[in-house]
């Protein structure tokens, strides 16, 4: 895959006050226009000047608003945005219909190339774990650090669990359900989907959840709510069966970025026995295990993940000022000719 699209865009003004979507303190949303492709973005105006990009990407069902936590912990440190991708929170579907892995890297990288935002501090979860890995794998220009909160990366067996959610990805399935589950109102559906993925869901404050039940009213009644939903689950369970050089095992071997893998011991969706198996396949990288966590660390415990990038970040700008450092005693002193030999 390569990003061989137009990198034109437009960035508008933010959504319009009439939708609800939620912004929080701090927080602005503004468009982002491509051809055939309008993404919503999620921004964290940083706390000082001339601080590096970051850019966050949600896994399926998710939304921009599952990095809020994480985004205003890491404010003095890094410049953050947030994508809602095609078809989900506040983005509409793609024009091209290309829910795939591949489709969504694409838009990833599309959007980073529009904004000459790259080199940033990639951060994915779950299906955008699996996403900023092939974007990291293609791309290594576009990523400074890979950060990697229970990525989708293909398992021989998966969890009990987890069949469920591979199973929307089969057609009919999602219609099946929708009339298995008519009589669910949205606290109902928000409290199952928390079940799934927090660790300990009764953590969760009553706010929080208000918003997240808020949230799923207002995507349920988007007509293209399950379409985009299943058509990604398509995507992901498509991504495992990939071989050779789109394999995305095979991709992960390729990345250069230093990256941190975190991985939650409760997690029911992706198994934190997949750990070591990443930890050993990316080539520079770190790992964190979070073992009262879920599917979504970085909104359960913010404040451990952004430790850990924290200390990503920090091991990185002491290998560049390293390097910087032995680059300038590398060359020659002034007044030399060159060969070490100074000028009589």
């Amino acid at each position: 895959m390569s990003s061989t699209e137009p990198p034109e865009a437009r960035i508008v003004a933010a959504v319009p006050p009439a939708r609800s979507v939620r912004v929080g303190a701090g927080e602005k949303l503004r468009t982002a226009s491509l051809p055939g492709l309008t993404m919503t973005v999620r921004c964290r105006p940083p706390s000082a000047s001339g601080l590096p990009p970051a850019l966050f990407v949600h896994g399926l069902g998710g939304s921009s608003q599952n990095w809020s936590a994480l985004m205003e912990l890491l404010a003095d440190r890094v410049e953050g945005e947030a994508l809602d991708l095609p078809g989900f929170g506040d983005s509409p579907p793609p024009d091209d219909g290309n829910y795939s892995i591949t489709g969504h890297a694409r838009a990833v990288i599309r959007y980073l190339d529009a904004r000459d935002r790259g080199p940033v501090h990639l951060v994915g979860n779950s299906m955008g774990g699996a996403i900023t890995t092939r974007v990291a794998a293609v791309r290594p220009d576009l990523v400074r650090t890979l950060t990697l909160v229970s990525p989708a990366l293909p398992e021989l067996r998966p969890q009990r669990t987890a069949v469920p959610t591979g199973l929307l990805a089969v057609p009919g399935v999602t219609r099946l359900f929708t009339r298995m589950t008519r009589d669910w109102d949205a606290e109902r559906r928000t409290r199952e989907v928390m079940f799934l993925t927090f660790g300990d869901p009764s953590l969760v404050s009553r706010e929080d959840f208000a918003y997240a039940v808020e949230e799923f009213e207002r995507r349920l009644a988007l007509p293209y709510f399950w379409d985009a939903l299943s058509r990604s689950a398509r995507g992901v369970v498509d991504s495992y069966t990939l071989g050779g050089q789109h394999s995305l095992w095979r991709q992960a071997e390729r990345v250069l970025a230093p990256t941190l893998l975190v991985y939650g011991g409760r997690d029911q969706l992706v198994s934190v026995r997949m750990a070591q198996r990443a930890n050993a396949t990316f080539r520079d990288s770190r790992l964190l295990t979070l073992l009262d966590a879920g599917h979504v660390a970085m909104m359960e415990y913010p404040e451990a993940v952004a430790r850990g990038m924290r200390e990503l970040l920090d091991g990185v700008e002491e290998r560049d000022d390293r390097d910087s450092r032995k680059a300038r005693e590398a060359l020659p002193a002034s007044g030399a000719d060159g060969s070490g030999a100074a000028r009589g």
